[in-house]
């Protein structure tokens, strides 16, 4: 007689799933986006265009911002409004923002480099701008130099907390009233209608895999694991086929800013909606290297990353943002 082995599977951990405008994350992903121009082909063309307006003085101070101090703007909780989070911002602690903006380097390893002391971080500029000139060459294109001044410019605004809160302050309202405010008004209705679109659907019983699946469209197994108990996800009209991911652990929430789209079999229609998810796909064959990518597909059985990677001589960051679109 064969043995038998009774096991109970464990219970599949379903996650509290919303969909929601929230204008403070939605605003600023979108000026997140204007800090990244090496990945603007999968973004919104208003993207490319309003990054192009920008002068060059603005343009650097918001990519100082956003690309080297971003943990210092983010909200810690959802705000009615993008204007009432930065009057809130205004309100707060000069230090607690400052100790905000430089506590990820502080907290754990990063891409296999030890975290600094936060006095050391402040007070030694050569060891700040060495530790993401580290960072930086796991993480980017070793054809991109790094701009060490660039870096010691971010530095020199930690010197000062209040310098740098108003910094903050100042530059979140110029962009709001100079850039973003008649653009949110312009897709808030189309905003409006995907939150409306995916509260209909049912999430009670998914997974957090499962509600990115079904809202995005995009399966993230492998890639993000862990999750909040409770996730929101942001529809925006500008990330394309991007995602971006706010983790807020303290209170075991997840935030998925998507590209807004409408749910397959959505009893909605909305012809803005559906022309912004044929751009982000047509968008994503607007590249040479992309439909060069395609062809070797047409040519070959299977090809792995590293095939692409070789045949196409890309850098492994470059092959893998053309993958992802």
């Amino acid at each position: 007689m064969a043995d038998q082995d009774f096991v109970l599977a464990p219970a599949t951990a379903t996650v509290s799933v919303s969909i929601a405008l929230e204008p403070a994350f939605n605003v600023l992903n979108s000026l997140m986006l204007l800090s990244h121009p090496e990945e603007r082909s999968g973004f919104s063309s208003w993207v490319n265009e309003t990054a192009a307006k920008l002068s060059p003085e603005l343009a650097r101070r918001h990519q100082l911002i956003f690309n080297m101090l971003f943990h210092g703007i983010e909200p810690l909780e959802s705000w009615p409004s993008f204007p009432a989070y930065v009057d809130h911002m205004a309100t707060l602690d000069a230090e607690s923002l400052r100790d905000r903006a430089v506590q990820w380097m502080c907290e754990k390893e990063l891409e296999g480099i030890a975290p600094l002391d936060k006095d050391r971080l402040l007070n030694d500029r050569s060891a700040y701008v060495h530790y993401l000139e580290q960072i930086y060459n796991q993480k980017w294109e070793k054809e991109v130099p790094f701009d060490t001044s660039f870096y010691e410019e971010a530095h020199n605004l930690l010197q000062d907390a209040e310098l740098l809160k108003s910094t903050f302050v100042n530059h979140l309202r110029q962009m709001w009233t100079e850039v973003m405010k008649p653009e949110w008004e312009r897709t808030l209705p189309m905003l409006q209608e995907s939150v409306d679109a995916f509260q209909q659907l049912d999430y009670g019983q998914m997974t957090a895999l499962e509600a990115v699946r079904v809202v995005t469209g995009r399966d993230f197994r492998g890639i993000w694991d862990e999750w909040g108990k409770e996730v929101i996800f942001i529809p925006s009209p500008h990330i394309g086929p991007y995602l971006t991911r706010f983790d807020d652990e303290a209170n075991g929430l997840t935030r998925v800013v998507f590209g807004a789209r409408l749910p397959e079999g959505a009893r909605v229609s909305s012809p803005a909606l559906s022309r912004s998810e044929l751009l982000v796909r047509l968008s994503a064959l607007a590249d040479d290297t992309r439909l060069q990518i395609l062809e070797l597909l047409t040519q070959h059985d299977e090809l792995c990353a590293q095939d692409m990677i070789e045949m196409l001589d890309l850098s492994q960051s470059a092959a893998s943002r053309h993958l992802r679109q």
